[in-house]
């Protein structure tokens, strides 16, 4: 029982020897203790600046991130716009050239039948007065067998010139 039930000089050391611990802690332990967490709340002060810090150079370079994924997107477009406006001007060129080569291609090909159908005729003549001279030849064989008949030929011959000048 005595536990629950303390002396007088068991209470008043424990006082004493707790007034000289409190006394102690508060000259040279309070302060350690204070100037720690004095440390530690500026140590998380300085975190949490730095933290901010941090966040705002991220959405910093987050802004100038999307700047140039738009300026790049926009000169991707411009470059595309410009291959497309060269693809269509050299398709265009190309469809000239081709035009006037194949122009060219006709012309040529309508000298060249102009040319072989002249021929054509004239070999048609050509063939054609031979065959003429021939039946000529022997019709006149034929009634130039006598010489009255050639006498008329003659005749008829320059009537016909005197006529024709």
């Amino acid at each position: 029982m005595e536990l629950f039930k303390p002396d007088f000089g068991l209470v008043f050391w424990m006082f004493i020897s707790f007034a000289v611990l409190f006394v102690i802690l508060w000259i040279w332990g309070w302060p350690a203790i204070m100037k720690g967490v004095e440390g530690r709340a500026n140590l998380i002060d300085k975190g949490v600046e730095y933290a901010q810090n941090a966040k705002d150079q991220l959405d910093n370079a987050r802004q100038e991130a999307d700047k140039y994924v738009a300026e790049a997107r926009r000169r991707q477009a411009e470059m595309l716009r410009e291959a497309d406006r060269m693809k269509s001007q050299i398709i265009e060129e190309a469809r000239e050239a081709a035009q006037k080569e194949a122009k060219k291609v006709m012309d040529a090909a309508k000298v060249s039948i102009e040319q072989e159908r002249k021929e054509a005729q004239l070999q048609f003549k050509n063939e054609v007065s031979a065959l003429a001279v021939d039946i000529a030849t022997k019709v006149v064989r034929n009634n130039m067998s006598d010489r009255n008949t050639q006498q008329q030929l003659v005749d008829s011959l320059l009537d016909e010139m005197e006529n024709n000048n």
